[in-house]
């Protein structure tokens, strides 16, 4: 039974930048990682970005092996006793800790259907692979329109693979972007060589001698050498819940990232913070949060006493379109756009009841702390008040 004075439940990037919170705060104490995969941290966002533009593997690791960490991979923590200040893993391994942090991520959902020959895409193995296959297939199916769907779509084509998307909504970042613009990407990627069948769904996957057959509702057939599919995750708090931490969408924090028990912390993709810009609970699943969450985490736990303020910003990579957003992208709202050129550089603001609630930076680059002190005014706007406020290119 191993004994740490820190101990980290998860081994993605928020878990990484914990041990550098850590370390700047205790250079000495004895931290232990349990991970669930079998790699060290390293960078997520390659795995749908630069991986598939020539940047080197050996470029994602996250170094954490220079930082004095015991490392535990492989390893699925299934037992937490908050009482007793002990974990147990899948292998009824146990360790205790004076404090504890819980970075467990997520887990991609899964369609309705069970089948293993879908990468459901998240990880390092899962690039891996896909790469693999992609020296073998030349036509490839993505299911999901969301940022995974969107990306690996764009990377797959880029590296001249045939490719067809599937997803329910009515457009490509439909649940984000406001309706025209989604719209307007069907066009984009079908310009590009992409395959787009949207407002679809996969009922059936079968395989004949040489390929997968993707079914649709709608009645199309489709022959792929693999299958992708990113459509969402879901926060892993099964074992929070289990042991009286108080969950929610995720493990529920307070300013400091601690949970109920006083010396149990979560931060990543798994904690629901409340944001003082927003003023509501939110949870957050990109880079920019679990950097930033981590090490905030990660220096509380070693005793600093650090407010978790932060709005994080998340971005994304489509061929040659990029953008960067803050606060809530959410189509329902009211939105108003500002274009330099329509549908390929502007702002897009997302308002309710008059406030700023979240900006979208499409192809403008440099804005996102103007955009973060936007979503701290109270207001009220109007649309005659946003155009120009921030420059669309």
């Amino acid at each position: 039974m191993a004994h740490y004075r820190y101990l980290i439940v998860g081994g993605g990037m928020t878990a990484d930048a914990a041990v550098h919170g850590i370390r700047e705060i205790d250079s000495q104490s004895s931290v232990g990682l349990i991970s669930a995969e079998s790699n060290p941290p390293y960078d997520r966002p390659p795995l749908t970005k630069g991986l598939w533009q020539g940047q080197s593997l050996e470029d994602i690791w996250r170094g954490i092996e220079e930082f004095e960490v015991e490392l535990h991979l492989g390893r699925e923590v299934t037992v937490l006793d908050p009482e007793r200040k002990r974990v147990v893993d899948h292998k009824e391994t146990m360790y205790t800790f004076d404090r504890l942090l819980l970075a467990t991520g997520g887990r991609p959902q899964r369609l309705p259907f069970g089948d293993d020959r879908i990468i459901y895409f998240r990880t390092l193995e899962d690039y891996r692979r896909l790469r693999d296959l992609t020296e073998r297939g030349s036509r490839f199916g993505v299911v999901g329109g969301g940022f995974i769907g969107s990306e690996i779509a764009a990377a797959l084509a880029m590296n001249d693979k045939d490719v067809v998307m599937v997803f329910p909504e009515a457009g490509i970042g439909g649940l984000i972007l406001p309706r025209d613009l989604a719209l307007s990407l069907n066009d984009y990627y079908r310009q590009k060589g992409v395959e787009v069948l949207a407002g679809e769904l996969i009922t059936e996957l079968e395989s004949d001698k040489s390929q997968l057959i993707l079914k649709t509702k709608g009645g199309h057939e489709i022959g792929v050498d693999g299958v992708v599919a990113g459509i969402g995750i879901q926060p892993n708090i099964e074992v929070a819940k289990a042991a009286g931490l108080e969950v929610g969408d995720g493990i529920l924090v307070d300013e400091f990232l601690r949970t109920n028990y006083p010396d149990i912390y979560a931060a990543g993709d798994v904690a629901a913070f409340c944001n003082p810009a927003l003023g509501k609970r939110i949870r957050v699943e990109h880079e920019d949060n679990a950097n930033m969450m981590g090490r905030t985490a990660g220096r509380n736990l070693a005793g600093d006493s650090t407010p978790y303020n932060h709005l994080p910003f998340f971005y994304s990579d489509m061929f040659d379109l990029g953008y960067e957003a803050v606060g809530e992208m959410d189509p329902e709202l009211e939105t108003v756009a500002d274009w330099k050129e329509p549908y390929r550089e502007g702002v897009v603001y997302y308002l309710e009841e008059g406030r700023v609630r979240g900006l979208l930076l499409w192809n403008v680059w440099g804005q996102v702390n103007a955009a973060r002190k936007l979503i701290a005014q109270p207001g009220p706007f109007q649309a005659k008040d946003l155009k120009g406020r921030l420059p669309a290119g």
